[in-house]
């Protein structure tokens, strides 16, 4: 990667850093104003987490597609490499990291642990987090231009967080096994 790629993701890391603090700088405040509303404010976090996680997961597999079909060591596949790899750091891991930390709150909180629609939930979101580390080792893969996969299997791929969100919104608004 060269000097200028490096130091563009760090700008967009530290960017991504003051937004996160900022966040709770804001969380912390309107707790300090109004405590009862703390829920309704955590679960719109966990909202935008999981449509940044959602917006990764459904966009990396469709860089691999175009990154499978280009040389190693190539300007594009160099590109690639840092796309995939920005989206991963600054994008994916920060979401799907705040996403299970305020879930969980949210669930704790909101008394559904024993909920047999939660558990469902639960085991989908833990799906949905080994498909985003296949796709952490693919981007390292990919960097190392170790890749080994055709564009047709990060196609199929693709449909797998799909799928998974399907089901999570479905067991999260109906609540079948309530």
């Amino acid at each position: 990667m060269s000097e200028i790629s490096a130091q563009s993701g760090r700008k967009a890391a530290k960017r991504a850093v003051i937004a996160l603090v900022v966040f709770g700088l804001l969380a912390a405040l309107i707790f300090w104003l109004d405590p009862d509303g703390l829920y309704l404010w955590i679960k719109a976090l966990h909202v935008i987490a999981i449509i940044a996680w959602m917006a990764g997961m459904l966009y990396l597999p469709r860089l691999f597609v175009y990154h499978a079909d280009t040389e190693p060591g190539s300007q594009q596949s160099e590109t690639f490499k840092v796309m995939e790899g920005r989206l991963l750091r600054v994008i994916m891991n920060p979401a799907m990291v705040i996403a299970w930390a305020v879930g969980l709150w949210l669930a704790w909180s909101g008394g559904f642990l024993m909920d047999g629609w939660f558990h469902a939930k639960l085991a989908c979101v833990l799906a949905l987090s080994a498909v985003h580390g296949i796709f952490s080792r693919a981007v390292r893969l990919f960097a190392e231009d170790r890749n080994d996969r055709k564009p047709r299997y990060w196609r199929m791929m693709n449909e797998a967080p799909t799928l998974l969100m399907i089901a999570i919104v479905v067991l999260v608004i109906v609540k079948p096994f309530a």
